[in-house]
C-alpha cells in the first residue's frame, strides 16, 4: 500500500472542498489532529491515532502552512539543501517526512498508514476552526508546548485559542518528560 501525501489547500473553496470529500470518503466519525512537527504534536498525534483506533474512526491530520512571527524562517531550517523553494513544498516534504517517521516508528497503529493528509495555508487558530466546521469531527486532539508567563501572554497559546472557541471536544496533549 503507498502511503499518502499531503494534500495542499489555500484558499476557503479549497478547503471546504477537501473536508467535504474527506467527510464523504467515511461513513465513521472523524478524529482532526493538527499537528506542527514539534515533540508535543508527534505526542498529540499518537493519541489521537490510539483514539482512532479504539473507537473506530477515521483519523485526518492537519498542517497549517504559517511562517509565525516569533519563529521567522521555520520551514527554511527544514531546507535540507540551499535552495530556492516555495515554503508550501518545504511544509508539504516535511509533513510526508514527519508523517512517514511517526507511522513507521509505531506500526501497531495502522490508522497512522492510511490517514489523510491536510495542508492549509493561513493562521493555525482561524484554519483548524474552519476545518471542524466543514469537517464536523467528533473531536481535535492536538499538542501544546505549555507555555506560561510571559511568553503566554505576549504570544498567546494556539491550543488555549482552540479550547475555547472550538465547538467540538479538544484534547490537548504535551509530550510526556522523559524519564531515565
Amino acid at each position: 500500500m503507498t502511503k499518502p501525501k499531503a494534500i495542499l489547500a489555500t484558499t476557503s473553496k479549497e478547503i471546504r472542498k477537501h473536508a467535504q470529500a474527506a467527510r464523504g470518503q467515511t461513513d465513521r466519525d472523524i478524529i482532526l489532529a493538527p499537528v506542527d512537527f514539534s515533540d508535543h504534536s508527534e505526542a498529540a498525534l499518537i493519541q489521537a491515532a490510539e483514539f482512532a483506533e479504539m473507537m473506530p474512526a477515521t483519523l485526518i491530520v492537519l498542517h497549517v502552512v504559517h511562517d509565525p512571527g516569533e519563529m521567522p524562517g521555520y520551514y527554511s531550517k527544514l531546507i535540507k539543501k540551499k535552495k530556492v523553494t516555495r515554503i508550501q513544498d518545504i511544509a508539504a516534504e516535511a509533513f510526508d517526512e514527519f508523517m512517514d517517521r511517526v507511522s513507521d516508528e509505531n506500526p501497531r497503529l495502522d490508522c497512522l498508514r492510511t490517514a489523510d493528509r491536510l495542508m492549509v495555508t493561513g493562521l493555525p487558530v482561524t484554519r483548524i476552526l474552519e476545518l471542524v466546521k466543514y469537517l464536523d469531527p467528533i473531536m481535535v486532539v492536538m499538542g501544546s508546548q505549555g507555555r506560561t508567563g510571559l511568553k503566554h501572554l505576549v504570544i498567546g497559546s494556539k491550543a488555549a485559542q482552540i479550547v475555547q472557541l472550538c465547538p467540538v471536544p479538544v484534547t490537548i496533549v504535551k509530550k510526556p518528560d522523559d524519564v531515565d
